[in-house]
């Protein structure tokens, strides 16, 4: 089953409606108690996170049920050039972008039209290349590289202790990110009987 799109917005618009879709899908589907609202919180979270995603555009949003395995998808295009990124992040104090910071800030890179050999260091070996072509991340694969690298460096038991923080992780089996040419698509997937 795929719901219909509602068209989202960093303004606000289409918030709403897309907490209500994940509330009309969970009864729909049959969901209830704890499956029903941990359904609403991803929805809660993806939405909150709209603004910096979509900064000032628009995305669209949609949930997909099969079985059990429920993905909430949020798709957009990025329009900021890697020249204007540059000039926004220098004229930061540090010359580096703080947004990166714990898992959503590192989600949200993907939003950012950077190429590969300039993605931050914590993405190197967790990003791979899917069957059409398209970048693709997952929070399940960045948790391994973690996991096993977290008593070897102070970085990483950083990064491993950022992750563990963050509600979205312990909510979603798995966060995944793609990205083709100047779309991207943020899917949160999630198991719920």
């Amino acid at each position: 089953m795929k719901t219909e799109m509602i068209i989202v917005s960093s303004t606000g618009r289409g918030i709403d409606a897309a907490l209500a879709l994940a509330d009309k899908t969970a009864e729909q589907l049959g969901l209830t108690g704890k499956s029903a609202l941990h359904l609403r919180l991803l929805a809660e979270e993806m939405m909150s996170m709209l603004r910096s995603i979509i900064s000032g555009h628009v995305g669209q949003f949609w949930i997909e049920a099969t079985g059990s395995e429920y993905r909430l998808h949020l798709k957009t295009v990025t329009t900021l050039s890697a020249e204007q990124r540059a000039q926004l992040i220098a004229a930061s104090t540090k010359g580096k972008n703080e947004a990166h910071r714990g898992l959503m800030g590192k989600i949200l890179a993907f939003f950012e039209p950077i190429p590969l050999n300039e993605a931050p260091s914590y993405l190197a070996g967790t990003i791979v290349t899917g069957l059409d072509g398209s970048l693709i991340w997952s929070m399940e694969t960045y948790r391994e590289a973690l996991s096993r690298s977290k008593d070897a460096t102070g970085k990483a038991r950083e990064e491993w202790d950022e992750l563990e923080k963050s509600l979205v992780s312990h909510l979603a089996d798995d966060i995944r990110i793609c990205i083709r040419g100047v779309d991207v698509e943020l899917v949160i997937h999630k198991a719920l009987k």
